[in-house]
């Protein structure tokens, strides 16, 4: 296999690794919606991007340390954290994903592999009193690849940077006066 074909089936690689956690994005907005329909959805995501023996951490300043295991257990830290709430948008930013390894067949496809991720986030979540809670943070992600799976994420560390809660309708209101 030429160098070209491998440094592609790297390319490939980052960018699927990349999609789980905009997947989970999704995923965590669908959650957050809280009708039946929605909820299964994210949760039928959350399955198939990360492992079933997926190990979950909260951390940093200003937030409680938790943990979770596997997609159900995450789910349910989830659904519990958004069921106060109202719509959430999840956006994801910087994406780095560094391939620890990668095994590939003699027609290039993966066989097995290792990579991290880090991800930025900014979550908008909307509370009843009408305000909005901003929460700025990095997603540290350990990651492989399963043949019969593809990639999935195998440890997942969701670290608060900062984080604000304001008013809905006061930055609209100062970019209108603009």
């Amino acid at each position: 296999m030429s160098s070209y074909q491998q440094e592609l089936a790297r390319v490939v690689a980052v960018q699927n690794i990349e999609y789980l956690r905009r997947a989970y994005a999704k995923a965590t907005d669908l959650i957050g919606l809280a009708d039946p329909v929605s909820v299964q959805a994210g949760r039928q995501i959350y399955h198939r991007i990360f492992s079933a023996d997926t190990e979950f951490t909260i951390s940093g300043e200003g937030t409680d340390a938790m943990q979770a295991s596997g997609p159900d257990g995450w789910f349910d830290v989830v659904a519990e954290a958004l069921a106060p709430l109202g719509p959430t948008q999840h956006l994801i930013g910087t994406q780095l994903v560094e391939i620890q390894s990668l095994v590939l067949d003699a027609n290039g496809l993966p066989q097995s592999g290792q990579a991290q991720m880090e991800s930025y986030v900014q979550a908008w979540h909307e509370m009843t009193d009408e305000k909005v809670w901003l929460f700025l943070g990095t997603y540290l992600d350990e990651v492989c690849f399963y043949p019969d799976l593809g990639w999935q994420i195998t440890n997942m560390e969701l670290r608060r940077v900062t984080g604000e809660i304001r008013p809905i309708g006061e930055s609209v209101a100062v970019a209108v006066k603009v």
